[in-house]
This record gives C-alpha cells, sequence and structure tokens, in this order.
C-alpha cells in the first residue's frame, strides 16, 4: 500500500495539535482523516480518525480498515507528510 499524507491545516503547538487533511492510497484515491497528536507531531501519540463512508470505501476497495488507519498514524508520527504554503512543520513537529 503507497500512503501518502498531506496535512490541510494544523491548530495547536508541539504539545498538542488538533489535525486535519487528505491521505492517498496507491495514487488513485483521496480521504479526508482528523487526527489529534499529543506530545508532538513526529513525537509520542497521535490519534487519526477517518469518517464511516471512509471506512466504507475503503473496505469496498479491498483495504483493511485498520491496517489503513495504522499506516497513517505511523506516517504522522515519522512526519512523513506534505505540508500547505505557509505552515512549517518546525512550528508543530519535533524534529
Amino acid at each position: 500500500m503507497n500512503l501518502r499524507v498531506h496535512i490541510n491545516n494544523v491548530h495547536g503547538s508541539q504539545m498538542a495539535a488538533k489535525i486535519n487533511g487528505v491521505f492517498t492510497i496507491d495514487e488513485h484515491y483521496s480521504f479526508r482523516f482528523n487526527a489529534i497528536a499529543f506530545g508532538r507531531i513526529g513525537g509520542h501519540n497521535i490519534g487519526a480518525k477517518i469518517p464511516k463512508s471512509t471506512q466504507k470505501a475503503l473496505t469496498k476497495l479491498g483495504y483493511d480498515v485498520d491496517e489503513v488507519i495504522n499506516e497513517l498514524q505511523q506516517k504522522l508520527v515519522r512526519g512523513d507528510m506534505t505540508l500547505p504554503e505557509g505552515i512549517n512543520k518546525e512550528t508543530f513537529a519535533d524534529n
């Protein structure tokens, strides 16, 4: 599974941040997600959620929803994402 993450918006600080964005799987599908990061992105704990409609769509496409969420969270923890212009990773991520 080739999952890529793009952050649309971040509210918060290095200690706690609310994140929303989209992820793309295998270059063909794009889905919304929300996440809460505690202890910095690239840090301790990130909980990502995807809408029920997205979960159904992923299942229909043959993806394991838990595997997708796990991969999404891992990408967020590692800081493996793209950001919109004007948002600097240094303002909310632990390098």
